[in-house]
């Protein structure tokens, strides 16, 4: 122990304990519970290293996830709001065209009432029964009735539908049958016998 000068001293018994740490050490390693504790805090370390890198990727994974869903309500929130407005639109303007609907209604009902219309509408009857009669001359009295009938069953056809249409927009055609049969017949009684 005299070989190092006083200022070493403390050299000298860091090299005896780190002498006897090593043999110390190379006896544990020898022991086979050395090596099972060893490999066991290996095996476990390996597991929480994976269970540590498995966890990252699920909260990544559950915010990616989340992000998706918030998006995707944000979607359905914006799509919802749009078919909301389109049907209250719809319904809105289906309530208007109701109201529309009923005002044309009592407006046709009005004017069917006014003074003249029953007249015109005999009127229309007489005419088309006068010329259904220059084409039937033979027994006056039943052919006027058979006329007036079918005068009157062509007026009504005519004032529901698409002849009443026709008739409105454009009043010649509106009486097609009995204008082609003023044209087939003349106005003398001697020549339709």
């Amino acid at each position: 122990m005299g070989d190092f000068p006083d200022g070493f001293r403390h050299l000298e018994r860091f090299s005896i304990q780190t002498l006897m740490n090593t043999e110390t050490v190379i006896e544990v390693l020898q022991n086979h519970f050395t090596w099972g504790l060893l490999l066991g805090l290996l095996f476990a370390g390996f597991i929480w290293k994976s269970g540590f890198t498995a966890r990252r990727h699920a909260i990544r994974e559950f915010k990616r996830v989340s992000a998706e869903m918030r998006e995707l309500q944000s979607h359905l929130n914006t799509q919802l709001k749009i078919n909301a407005s389109g049907n209250d639109t719809l319904q809105g303007e289906l309530e208007s065209l109701r109201r529309q609907n009923e005002v044309l209604r009592v407006n046709n009902a009005a004017l069917q009432q006014k003074p003249g219309r029953g007249e015109m509408r005999l009127l229309q009857i007489y005419e088309i029964a006068a010329r259904s009669m220059r084409e039937q001359a033979p027994g006056f009295a039943p052919v006027w009735e058979k006329a007036l009938r079918q005068g009157e069953s062509e007026v009504e056809a005519a004032e529901s539908g698409l002849r009443k249409l026709v008739r409105r927009v454009l009043p010649a055609l509106g009486n097609s049958h009995a204008a082609q049969a003023g044209v087939v017949f003349s106005e003398d009684p001697a020549s339709n016998v």
